[in-house]
């Protein structure tokens, strides 16, 4: 499978998995943001990835920005609200897949210069 064809099938299970299990939360206890928080934080083992997770969504808004400049994608606040509405396992692959697609384009165009091919 060629790296935009996984990208793009990493962006669907990053949207469907997170809100599998974010629809049990509601379903179990309604739209309680504080329930919610109490739950991300109940345990050092879930503290853990919580921060993990922030960390690298922080990461991945300074590449996001730097790589959506490189490729003059104007549309990188896209992928900041699909960070924030789904999270980092849609927001990344589906960010890949238009860096990628755009990639294409230059290469195809030859105006893309890569210094590792």
């Amino acid at each position: 499978m060629k790296p935009k064809q996984l990208y793009l099938t990493f962006a669907v299970v990053g949207l469907i998995v997170p809100y599998y299990f974010f629809g049990r939360f509601l379903l179990a206890n309604g739209f309680d943001v504080r329930g919610f928080v109490r739950q991300v934080i109940a345990t050092p083992v879930s503290t853990f990835f919580a921060s993990d997770l922030l960390i690298a969504s922080l990461v991945f808004l300074r590449f996001l920005r730097r790589e959506a400049a490189r490729y003059a994608i104007d549309d990188w606040w896209l992928y900041v609200l699909a960070l924030v509405a789904v999270g980092l396992s849609f927001a990344l692959p589906l960010f890949l897949y238009t860096r990628e697609s755009r990639r294409e384009r230059l290469r195809g165009a030859g105006t893309l210069y890569e210094e590792h091919p």
